[in-house]
């Protein structure tokens, strides 16, 4: 098992994405010159500023960007589709995406002078903490009063975002709408030096205890047959989900289905065995929003938000998700 692990950690690799995103976009850049821009450090080759420029410092952290937001989100997606036991769900269960949308319009209307990265990543922490504060009964945390929860607090979030977009100049109105179909545009190394060491630490998390996922999905009586302490298992991964979440929605705005349809690509790939299952995850989902972002930024004369091109893609998974839901091979 470990060299068909291996295998396909290769061919998912999100490195031949990467090399192919740096050379498409408003300035095309010849795969020759990005060799001599990345050997020309130690080489003494120089090349015209701009490409240097262009290369280093939009492109360089846009993919770097894309590939930090997509391992989080689809890393978060598996574990909560484990501890769920439930295929359709995706880390914005939990209301985070509301709570991202209320703290960049807020940042937008109100606080300019406040980053949004800021504000969405504050306003989706709260998301989740008053998502877990109304799950939490009688010292645990019932699935279904969990997402029944997410419901609330996503409903309540979103009707002040819908209050604050009917307050605001249209200006402002543009860029929030903008920032809510999700976007790396302002992507930077700041933006990565921001994001990077959470999502970083949530990823790490999730995948140090990724054997226990299998014995989650299998359901309470089956874990703690298996020695599993159930609730706080499932807490650590759902506030693991939710700082890799909240990290990557405040530099990336909602990039939705990304955390639905890679956990079950790499399942279709390589079966249920979440040991395999997460660092697949994490590869696909970099890989899969780095090609993405690509697309958005170069099919048209514009920039397409990349959270425009994940739905497109998402709505056909989902109906097909929906075909075969009858078929649970996500679980162990």
């Amino acid at each position: 098992m470990s060299r068909t692990w291996l295998r396909w950690l290769l061919l998912l690799s999100p490195l031949p994405a990467a090399l192919t995103a740096l050379q498409f976009g408003a300035y095309p850049i010849s795969p020759g010159e990005i060799g001599l821009i990345l050997w020309g450090p130690f080489g003494g080759v120089e090349l015209p500023d701009h490409i240097i420029n262009i290369l280093w410092q939009v492109r360089l952290p846009r993919i770097f960007l894309a590939m930090l937001v997509g391992m989080a989100l689809s890393a978060s997606g598996t574990a909560l589709q484990a501890i769920f036991r439930n295929p359709l769900v995706d880390a914005f269960i939990l209301g985070l995406s509301a709570g991202a949308a209320l703290g960049c319009a807020l940042s937008v209307a109100f606080w300019p002078g406040l980053p949004i990265q800021v504000t969405a990543f504050l306003c989706s922490l709260l998301a989740a903490f008053l998502t877990f504060t109304l799950a939490h009964t009688r010292g645990e945390v019932p699935i279904l009063s969990l997402i029944l929860a997410g419901v609330i607090v996503s409903a309540f979030f979103s009707a002040l975002v819908s209050m604050i977009k009917f307050l605001v100049d249209p200006h402002k109105l543009a860029s929030i709408v903008f920032w809510l179909m999700g976007s790396l545009s302002l992507a930077d190394w700041l933006a990565v030096r921001q994001a990077g060491p959470w999502i970083g630490l949530g990823c790490f998390l999730i995948w140090l205890g990724r054997w226990r996922l299998n014995a989650l999905s299998m359901g309470d009586v089956e874990a703690k047959a298996l020695g599993i302490e159930v609730s706080r298992e499932r807490g650590l991964f759902l506030l693991a989900a939710a700082l890799s979440v909240a990290s990557a929605v405040s530099v990336s705005g909602i990039i939705g289905w990304v955390g639905l349809m890679v956990p079950h690509v790499v399942r279709m790939l390589a079966g249920p065995d979440h040991r395999w299952v997460v660092p697949l995850s994490m590869t696909l989902g970099a890989t899969f929003l780095v090609l993405s972002d690509t697309v958005a930024r170069t099919f048209t004369g514009g920039e397409i938000p990349v959270g425009i091109i994940t739905t497109l893609a998402g709505a056909p998974f989902f109906i097909f998700l929906l075909k075969q839901r009858g078929q649970e091979s996500w679980r162990t």
